[in-house]
C-alpha cells in the first residue's frame, strides 16, 4: 500500500472547505532528477517538485487534452523552443525547469507571476500587468503554492 502511494500520490478534500490538499510522493527517479536539476539551474526545488505535482503528479506518461506532455506538461512548441524532447523524463524536467526560471527571472522573483506566466503565457501576464483574471490560472497558482508548503 505504501508503495502505491509513494508511486500515485493520493489528493483528498477537506470536509468545510472542499478545497483539494495534497498529500503525495514523487516517484524518486523524479525527485533524484528535480534535485539535481535545480541545483544545475539555481531554481528552488520545492518549487519544481510543487509544479510537477499539480501538473503531472509526477506522471511522465500525462497528457493533456491541450497537448501538454509529461511530468512539468511541457507543449511540444514551447519543448522545441526550450531544445527538449518532452517524451524524455530529464529532458522534460529540464525543460520544464528552464521555462520556470525563464519566468522568475522575468518576473524578478514573483513566484505568483512567473506560476501564471508557466500556466498562462507570458503574454497574458504581460498583457493583464499581473495575475491574468483566469480562474483556471488563479486556481492553478494556488495549488501550486499549497503544495509548494507541503513537499
Amino acid at each position: 500500500m505504501l508503495r502505491a502511494v509513494k508511486q500515485f500520490g493520493t489528493i483528498t478534500r477537506t470536509a468545510s472547505s472542499g478545497q483539494a490538499t495534497y498529500n503525495h510522493y514523487l516517484p524518486n527517479k523524479v525527485q533524484e532528477i528535480i534535485e539535481r536539476l535545480s541545483e544545475e539551474m539555481g531554481v528552488n526545488p520545492d518549487l519544481v517538485r510543487a509544479v510537477a505535482m499539480v501538473e503531472s503528479r509526477g506522471n511522465q506518461g500525462a497528457r493533456s487534452s491541450a497537448g501538454a506532455i509529461g511530468v512539468m506538461q511541457l507543449m511540444p512548441g514551447t519543448a522545441r523552443g526550450l531544445g527538449v524532447n518532452p517524451y524524455d523524463l530529464e529532458q522534460n524536467i529540464r525543460g520544464g525547469s528552464m521555462y520556470l526560471k525563464r519566468q522568475l527571472d522575468r518576473y524578478q522573483g514573483s513566484i505568483p507571476l512567473a506560476l501564471a506566466a508557466y500556466n498562462a503565457g507570458p503574454g497574458a501576464v504581460d498583457k493583464h500587468k499581473g495575475i491574468p483574471p483566469y480562474k483556471e490560472t488563479r486556481l492553478y497558482i494556488t495549488r501550486v503554492m499549497d503544495a509548494m508548503g507541503r513537499v
